[in-house]
């Protein structure tokens, strides 16, 4: 994914641009954009190579199968398959790059990367974003067990090619380390707030000390799927007597699942909207008290999701429903930005909303802590660490080759 597909899409494109400023000649290759709607959004999705140069990147698209039904497995192999042939028509020679990168969760990708970097005879960096063997058992889309183990042994051997892991999360390196065979390095780089939003959340005032509305404002905003469950806490919360209003804009694969529920149920605290762009975003963060974030139990085993990171930015507390020790868990645990439930509680919510604006000195403490973690997630820091790296790999591969010819 790249610009202008939302969520990683608009974090690459950030991390591309971000090296290229900092000196490197930076070719990405993806998709046309069809993220998160799960659609052909230019028409141009194909055979065809569209190629550009833009913000100092070399940017080509590549077409790939848009799956009717992403949450079935047979559309999803389909779809991973066919990103990797559509790459495999161009694969890089000798001395055309000096490392290759690859970004998980699209298995395909990561087999593409492998075979340009053997290729090439360069190192390749693997970048772990989610582990699509456990995303597809956690979201129901593989409900056997021998194919979970299959994709698995997949994703083992796949992985296995890179030279250099790289993942956002302590828990996800956690569960990386022991199917490495090799050894190879494995940091701990969280993503951060790119660029053009963190400009849109900062042209509006500080939040900092207001106190809560009445009703309560909510606000979700992002990627719906499976994972979240989104419909299932608006069913918990819609079941409560509180006074609030939750405004709720997303896509995905289970966007019109939660888009009927809201239309179906009738009720007036709730409505549904379309993704807004950054400055609609950022409006909407301005004007929230609580930033939703919703995890199934079970499926937040691997990473903590992004969209915590603008809410922080803007010093919204967050209202979170996950297992206590996923990432997200133990990232709320740590910066106690806002109340945590876990599903078999989430009836405590309404009780929450209604006693909240009783507790001004608790919903400041939330907005301080918000504003401060956001600082763990400094663009410009993460990006020099991502330079630095890429350095001491192409650095190291460089003496091995020597070596390897004396």
């Amino acid at each position: 994914m790249y610009r202008p597909d939302l969520g990683g899409g608009v974090l690459f494109a950030d991390l591309a641009e971000g090296l290229a400023a900092r000196a490197f000649d930076v070719t990405v290759r993806c998709a046309y954009p069809y993220y998160p709607e799960w659609r052909d959004k230019t028409g141009q999705n194909g055979l065809a190579v569209h190629r550009v140069r833009k913000h100092g990147v070399r940017v080509e698209r590549y077409g790939l199968f848009i799956p009717p039904r992403p949450n079935r497995l047979v559309w999803r192999l389909a779809y991973e398959a066919s990103f990797f042939a559509s790459l495999l028509r161009d694969v890089p020679d000798r001395g055309r790059f000096d490392a290759v990168m690859a970004f998980c969760p699209l298995v395909g990708a990561v087999g593409f990367g492998a075979v340009a970097a053997h290729s090439g005879d360069v190192p390749l960096w693997l970048n772990v974003q989610d582990l699509p063997a456990d995303a597809a058992a956690a979201s129901g889309i593989v409900r056997s067990g021998r194919i979970a183990r299959l994709m698995a042994s997949i994703q083992k051997a796949v992985f296995n090619r890179a030279d250099v892991w790289t993942t956002i999360s302590p828990v996800m390196a956690d569960r990386l380390a022991p199917i490495r065979k090799r050894s190879q390095p494995l940091h701990v780089i969280p993503n951060w707030l790119h660029e053009s939003l963190a400009r849109e959340i900062a042209s509006h005032p500080s939040k900092r000390g207001r106190v809560p509305g009445q009703p309560v404002r909510l606000l979700y905003s992002g990627n719906i799927g499976a994972k979240q469950n989104l419909v299932g806490f608006c069913r918990a919360l819609a079941r409560t007597d509180a006074g609030f209003a939750f405004r709720i804009q997303g896509g995905g694969a289970m966007a019109r699942t939660v888009r009927d529920w809201v239309a179906e149920a009738g009720d007036a605290r709730f409505s549904f909207h379309d993704l807004s762009d950054e400055a609609g975003l950022a409006r909407a963060l301005f004007e929230a008290d609580l930033f939703v974030v919703t995890e199934t139990h079970g499926a937040g085993g691997s990473f903590i999701p992004s969209k915590i990171l603008p809410a922080m930015a803007s010093g919204t507390p967050m209202l979170v429903v996950c297992d206590v020790d996923s990432p997200l868990g133990r990232e709320m645990a740590e910066s106690d930005a806002g109340p945590v439930f876990r599903w078999d509680g989430v009836h405590g919510v309404g009780a929450m909303l209604e006693n909240l604006s009783r507790r001004p000195d608790v919903f400041d403490a939330w907005q301080v802590n918000a504003l401060d973690r956001a600082a763990l997630y400094d663009r410009a820091t993460i990006l020099d660490r991502y330079a630095n790296l890429l350095h001491d790999m192409i650095a190291s591969a460089g003496s091995r080759s020597e070596r390897h010819h004396e």
